[in-house]
């Protein structure tokens, strides 16, 4: 015999919503609710009132490195051998060399499967690169000089230019990885560029609701929203002439931001002296309030999303550089996607509009 539960009479339920309406106007920075993220068309829960559970889950440990600015031991420093069997060579600012064991490679032959509905893939070709920031083993972004970071952004500009003019490669992805968190498998602070074939999942969401967007209104959507938040001035961080920094509205980790422009920028090829400057300030402002957030060298996942390099017009894109940090109440404490996150869509607890107030806060 099947158990069934017992009928509640619907007017015991209609009761009750309607008290609980009536006694509890809703309230985005307590109660839990959804927001709609349009640059990828995706949505995000946000559970404000989760933020008040006692954390008894896991924390991480907080690893003591010597501050050595010099490491024998590490590939990435001056006059080292890399793991691939290459020589350093005893580099003074940016150092840019090919990933020795690069996710893309551009001498593949192509090929390309395809069978009945389920069953698709094709050879994707493409170079990696690896961007030491500095030769001191120490100086992630928030510890350079503003000079310093100006040289790293002019160093995306011109792998974005040389790159992209490859005739196959058709998106340019550079990307940062901090922290041994985050999976960083080597300490000296470095970004890389991956560019490849194809435009990947998430720059291409973006490129189909930027599209329709700038076909409806003729404006782009970065710019146009940065102007609402300005106004609104609830979710800014900080800005300078150029660049704004915000915690987006549909921000999914708990302390993600983005710097944004002001005015339309398409991509690297098309920053100016004065905007690569003011990016290099963002850039290095953003990261030294995480560093103050729990005193400690802060973890990300940063990016930069702009224009495909794919030989078409792309007026409809802007600029923008999103940053993705995990750790939620302390230095100790992760969020993690999982459960939910993972079959469903992302969650958060706290708001943006609270994170956006802590980080501005941070001084």
């Amino acid at each position: 015999m099947r158990f069934q539960f017992p009928k509640v009479p619907q007017e015991f339920i209609a009761y009750n919503y309607r008290s609980a309406i009536m006694s509890y106007p809703f309230n985005f920075e307590e109660h839990s609710h959804r927001r709609f993220n349009p640059f990828t068309g995706s949505y995000i829960q946000v559970s404000p009132h989760r933020s008040k559970r006692p954390w008894q889950g896991q924390q991480e440990k907080l690893l003591s490195s010597e501050e050595l600015s010099f490491d024998p031991e590490c590939f990435l420093c001056p006059g080292n051998k890399r793991v691939g069997g290459e020589m350093n060579p005893e580099y003074l600012g940016t150092y840019v060399f090919a990933n020795d064991f690069g996710a893309l490679t551009p001498n593949i032959p192509e090929g390309e499967f395809e069978e009945g509905e389920f069953f698709k893939a094709k050879s994707e070709k493409g170079i990696c690169k690896v961007i030491c920031f500095s030769p001191d083993h120490t100086k992630t972004i928030p510890k350079l000089e503003l000079k310093e970071v100006v040289e790293v952004v002019k160093t995306w500009k011109r792998e974005y230019e040389l790159l992209g003019s490859e005739p196959f490669i058709n998106y340019v992805q550079v990307f940062e990885n901090k922290g041994e968190v985050m999976g960083c498998s080597n300490p000296h602070p470095h970004g890389q560029i991956w560019a490849q074939e194809s435009i990947p999942d998430e720059p291409f969401k973006k490129q189909l609701n930027f599209k329709n967007y700038f076909e409806r209104k003729n404006s782009t959507m970065v710019v146009d929203y940065v102007h609402e938040e300005l106004k609104k001035n609830v979710r800014i961080i900080d800005e300078n002439e150029s660049f704004v920094i915000l915690v987006p509205f549909w921000a999914v980790w708990p302390f993600e931001a983005m710097i944004a422009p002001k005015t339309h920028i398409e991509s690297l090829a098309s920053i100016n002296d004065r905007q690569i400057q003011d990016l290099a300030d963002a850039y290095r402002n953003l990261t030294q309030r995480y560093d103050k957030l729990f005193e400690v060298s802060f973890p990300y996942s940063a990016g930069l999303h702009q224009a495909p390099t794919d030989s078409l017009d792309h007026p409809e894109w802007d600029l923008h550089m999103v940053f993705y940090p995990p750790l939620l109440r302390s230095a100790t404490v992760k969020k993690f996607m999982v459960g939910y996150e993972m079959l469903a869509n992302p969650q958060r607890d706290l708001t943006p509009e609270k994170a956006a107030e802590i980080l501005r806060n941070v001084k």
